[in-house]
């Protein structure tokens, strides 16, 4: 009998004997290094991959080969170092050299789709040996959509963290989870997503298993919890002066005071500073070495901004950094975990003690404004409702100078029920007074933000509407992560056709979460220094005493769950301790930030600073001002 084979029935055959060959004993770096190039639109460097520009990025790509014994490889690596780059070298070593099922799992699965279209895209177009393998995307049955790839012996499918369905998904030899620690904590209600997307492999004797991110808080951690799990690998460079092979540690780059240029790194056995000129030829001679007994299946590597090659981020640039945010607890905790790649405790409220806030009073008095402030603005909480006994109005003034260095000048208790009118013309006091300047210039209440999400709504509203003229506000409190701390407003009331009165009460939401993340980060990390306040410094006046700070400090922050499953940091009441005191000082902070959508940041303080002092000295053009320079505390006593 004879048989013919047709060109389809020869392909089948030729993919089948392809199948059938061993593969070649080839490491993911060498593959980089021989095939892979890079994009202009997402590499600042294009061109040819050179695995000796980044020397540690090769032994953690080749504990990825297939010939290594390592079955997971975890990346504590901080920003901007070539851990996603080294991600994709090992997709397209897979594609190419080592063909299996690949699931590539991003945090969110608008994620995956970016990555699809910004990196994989790209990587695939630029590099010949891989658009061999799979065709464009426009072509009819390509087999390459924004979530699949098709390639001769396997597939790659994207997905993201928050996507059960797409963590069920087929077996895979291969496992890329990227930015672990931005996953929800758990997903659908079917547990963690790194745990789903690890049991694809279970099957696979020769499985392999990626995970990367820049850590975030300490104790929640995945990439962290990986780490401890592994042999911590840390890379040993040698000292240029003496040969002692260490790992780069922060405490131990030094620069003479402010000067950022002057940064170099100091050895630790022979004290001798080098430069990091030295860089390009250390990271060459450099090693990882485990730091911690492994089984041999778990390689975990950890690096920081320090590594960073020659060219990239200096160490100049990241002295500048550290001094910009070292007094702000918000970038400080942004540099921790990008630039050094370690955790940071979530503990701002935990460390600030009564105690300790009552060492901060200073001399001045309540009611003083100090020389320095040049903007006032006001918060109000309206405590209780219709019936209740302890109605009041609690109010915070407080002054801000460049840098939003603040200080308490007032905060007073005005009893009576919102419903009424007596409470609030005692309010009117206060918005109306003069504030008498240590220098003697007045100034005037420039924000009152009066928060409307209570029981007296209406009465808020109402108050409101009549004085925006005097920047009285109505806010809203929203416990949002991530929002802005205050928003641009909304008018409340409408006509019968649903749309917006003109000179209706405009209701501000506030990002609450996100002001009280600068207040008690700055409450807690902010010192007085010889050279002055540190940028965001709160001062507060002689009379703050201990139930002042007990309500200050009434709100503690502990990581939840929310409705996604993402495990975020969440601002906590105590149990039986007021917090009328901190909402005030949120309430003053969003009305300064209301300020900064009327006059340009960069100018604000000039433009105020200029106003106090060129503003001719005119008659008070009420009776409660003409009396004398009293201060808005003296009026409402009086009342």
């Amino acid at each position: 009998m004879t048989v013919v084979f047709t060109s389809r029935s020869t392909s089948y055959l030729d993919s089948f004997r392809e199948g059938l060959k061993p593969e070649q004993p080839l490491t993911v770096s060498a593959w980089a290094d021989r095939y892979r190039m890079l994009s202009s639109r997402a590499s600042s460097e294009p061109g040819p991959w050179r695995t000796n520009r980044t020397p540690y990025l090769k032994e953690p790509m080749d504990c990825l080969s297939t010939s290594s014994p390592v079955q997971k490889v975890v990346l504590m690596f901080c920003s901007q170092v070539g851990k996603t780059e080294a991600g994709s070298n090992w997709l397209g070593y897979v594609i190419h050299h080592a063909p299996g099922p690949l699931l590539a799992v991003q945090p969110t699965v608008e994620m995956a789709k970016r990555l699809s279209k910004q990196r994989l895209e790209s990587m695939l177009q630029e590099t010949p040996v891989l658009s061999d393998r799979i065709a464009p995307a426009r072509s009819r049955d390509s087999g390459n959509t924004l979530f699949s790839k098709a390639f001769p012996g396997g597939m790659m499918l994207l997905t993201g963290a928050n996507s059960a369905t797409g963590l069920r998904s087929t077996p895979c030899r291969y496992i890329f989870c990227d930015e672990v620690d931005a996953f929800p904590s758990d997903v659908d209600g079917e547990g963690d997503p790194v745990a789903l997307a690890e049991k694809r492999a279970t099957t696979f004797a020769r499985r392999k298993i990626l995970l990367t991110s820049t850590p975030t808080v300490k104790d929640f951690s995945r990439i962290e919890n990986e780490f401890e799990r592994s042999d911590q690998r840390r890379y040993y460079i040698p000292c240029p002066s003496c040969g002692e092979y260490q790992y780069l540690k922060w405490p131990q780059l030094k620069w003479e005071k402010t000067d950022p240029s002057t940064a170099a790194y100091e050895c630790e056995k022979c004290h001798e500073r080098f430069s990091e000129m030295h860089k390009t030829s250390f990271l060459r001679k450099g090693e990882w070495r485990a730091t911690a007994p492994g089984d041999g299946k778990v390689a975990g590597f950890h690096l920081s901004g320090l590594y960073s090659p020659l060219g990239w981020f200096s160490w100049q640039e990241m002295v500048e950094e550290w001094l910009r945010c070292k007094d702000d607890a918000p970038a400080l905790k942004t540099f921790i975990n990008t630039r050094l790649s370690e955790t940071w405790a979530e503990d701002y409220v935990s460390a600030v003690s009564t105690e300790g806030l009552l060492d901060r009073v200073e001399s001045y008095k309540p009611g003083t404004v100090p020389q320095k402030v040049i903007l006032l603005t006001m918060g109000v909480d309206v405590q209780g409702g219709g019936g209740t006994k302890d109605q009041r109005l609690s109010v915070s003034v407080w002054g801000w100078a460049e840098g939003e260095e603040g200080w308490l000048i007032d905060h007073q208790t005005l009893m009576g029920d919102a419903h009424q009118a007596d409470v609030w013309t005692a309010l009117d006091l206060l918005v109306n007074a003069d504030w008498v300047r240590e220098d003697g210039v007045k100034m005037k209440i420039s924000i009152t933000a009066i928060d409307s999400g209570g029981l007296a709504t209406m009465p808020v509203y109402q108050y409101c509407r009549t004085r925006l003229n005097l920047g009285v506000v109505a806010i809203k409190g929203a416990s949002t992560r991530g929002q802005a701390p205050i928003s641009r407003g909304k008018r409340i009331d409408i006509n019968t056709k649903g749309k917006s009165l003109m000179g209706s009460v405009i209701l501000y939401m506030v990002g609450s979460d996100t002001c009280k993340d600068a207040l008690m980060g700055r409450v807690r990390h902010n010192k007085l220094n010889k050279e002055g306040p540190s940028p965001g410094y709160l001062h507060f006046h002689s009379e703050t005493d201990e139930s002042y700070f007990r309500e200050l400090t009434a709100e503690r922050q502990i990581l939840k769950s929310n409705r996604s499953g993402f495990t975020v940091p969440t601002w906590v009441k105590k149990a039986g301790v007021p917090c009328e005191r901190l909402d005030e000082l949120v309430y003053a902070y969003a009305g300064l930030n209301l300020l900064y959508q009327r006059y340009p940041r960069s100018k604000i303080w000039l433009y105020h600073a200029k106003k106090l002092l060129n503003e001719p000295k005119k008659p008070s053009e009420n009776k409660l001002n003409s009396k004398s320079n009293r201060s808005g505390r003296d009026y409402v006593n009086n009342w």
